[in-house]
């Protein structure tokens, strides 16, 4: 009787497993622990040895299966074998782990499952529990995303121009790449699209972002699903401040050169420095690499640039000996170096987590989307938020060192600049308020906690 006293509800929190996926969930977990609820992170064997050496105080670690316990994705013959392998073994597994816990002395009350798992939501309920879906990508393309499950988008593409609920005028080319390439990666379309397949069986549907920062698409989103915005999920020291232990993120599947990145900042004039990442995931072909090398070399400005070790013989020959005003590292604490004053601007693949952090940090963007959801990421950058400009590709999509030597020049030298660096500070200042008290963030996740609180009163 006592454990049951100490909490006022227990979550299962359950993401992709891909770090881009698992940090936001956990720093979400981090503000459910602070209101009284019990968190259990489950992630999947394979990246349990990274998970389980974390010394996580206050949450409890728990594992299911994808099929592929030695080595996750990389193990398996292909993407699309992999998703249905993990659908089915990863729903099997994750019913034996809630068969395990209804036994303890603090049942699970609800599964926080990643949108990228709807099987997981259909478990849940097998069991009688309440559920909330989590997803880690903007509103703005949950709802295209949405369109395109309800065949309203109609594939491929067939206009110029599209007009959304909630949503700017859209070309095809700022559609995500699934959509204006379609048939281009399958397996991750089928991914993306049907995180909608079983969302009116969600009790809630969380979104990491804040209602500011997308006002008309949520206000629309909200007459259709039970949606909260939870974000932005940064570390809260970087924002409110009000989880004093909570500096970093909680999982680093790479190690941050953290010592050498910020001493090398240190010498360096306010403003001065071009950050360059592509994320943990995909990064720029041999030919992209070479023509960022040169832009960089060109702009004459100091610059770190992130790439990982197997990647950086794409680099020019001899770049590494001439390349006097920047460091190579292969990856480095991006909160920190983004939040450094020598930061002069980010340029970035525009994932949604470098997005947000960019946003709510207060950093000038340079824009270069990959794939997915980035290029619908980077409309909104340049055009509705104001905080960069894009680099834009040419006819082999490719962004030349001409290019990019003048996004560099144009942050950091001009006027537009200046107005960009004043957007930032804008959204900035927006993003700590929504999670700061009574802010939007906080008083939905407030809400959140409410209810599930009720609801699993009137459950038992």
């Amino acid at each position: 009787m006592e454990e049951r006293k100490k909490y006022v509800a227990h979550c299962l929190v359950l993401p992709y497993p891909a770090q881009g996926h698992i940090n936001p969930m956990l720093e979400f977990s981090k503000r459910l622990i602070q209101r009284g609820v019990k968190v259990t992170l489950v992630t999947v064997v394979s990246n349990w040895k990274v998970v389980s050496r974390k010394n996580f105080t206050s949450i409890e670690v728990e594992s299911i299966s994808d099929g592929y316990d030695e080595g996750g994705l990389a193990a398996a013959e292909s993407l699309e074998v992999y998703l249905e392998t993990f659908r089915r073994v990863g729903a099997q597994t994750l019913a034996e782990l809630l068969q395990k816990l209804a036994g303890s002395s603090h049942p699970p009350d609800c599964v926080i499952y990643d949108g990228f798992m709807p099987w997981a939501l259909d478990v849940a309920k097998n069991f009688g529990l309440l559920a909330a879906a989590f997803f880690t990508q903007s509103c703005t393309t949950n709802t295209i995303y949405l369109h395109t499950y309800n065949k309203l988008l109609e594939l491929p593409l067939t206009q110029t121009g599209y007009l959304l609920p909630g949503l700017p005028k859209l070309e095809a080319e700022d559609l995500p790449s699934f959509l204006n390439r379609y048939g281009t990666y399958p397996g991750y379309f089928y991914v993306v699209v049907n995180q909608v397949s079983n969302i009116d069986k969600a009790d809630w549907v969380l979104a990491n972002t804040f209602y500011e920062l997308e006002q008309e698409v949520v206000d629309w989103l909200f007459k259709i699903w039970p949606l909260k915005t939870i974000g932005p999920t940064l570390p809260s020291m970087y924002l409110d401040k009000r989880l004093q232990d909570d500096k970093n993120y909680g999982i680093e599947m790479y190690v941050p050169k953290s010592e050498a990145c910020i001493k090398w900042l240190d010498d360096k004039p306010k403003g001065s420095v071009v950050y360059v990442s592509f994320g943990s995931f995909a990064g720029p072909n041999v030919e992209q690499a070479e023509e960022l090398a040169s832009g960089l070399r060109d702009s004459g400005s100091y610059f770190i640039w992130v790439i990982r070790d197997s990647e950086q013989e794409q680099l020019p020959k001899g770049f590494l000996d001439t390349a006097e005003k920047g460091i190579i590292v292969n990856w480095c604490p991006q909160l920190q170096v983004l939040t450094h004053e020598a930061l002069g601007c980010f340029i970035t693949h525009c994932g949604w987590n470098s997005t947000l952090e960019a946003l709510s940090l207060g950093v000038p963007v340079i824009a270069m989307p990959l794939w997915t959801d980035q290029i619908t990421n980077a409309k909104l950058i340049k055009d509705v938020w104001k905080i960069g400009v894009k680099a834009v590709a040419d006819e082999k999509d490719i962004v030349r060192k001409e290019t990019i030597t003048h996004c560099i020049k144009e942050i950091l030298e001009t006027e537009k600049g200046n107005e960009i660096k004043k957007n930032s500070i804008k959204w900035k200042n927006l993003a700590k308020s929504s999670v700061d008290e009574g802010g939007s963030s906080d008083k939905n996740t407030a809400e959140f906690v409410d209810e599930l609180v009720h609801r699993r009163a009137a459950l038992n």
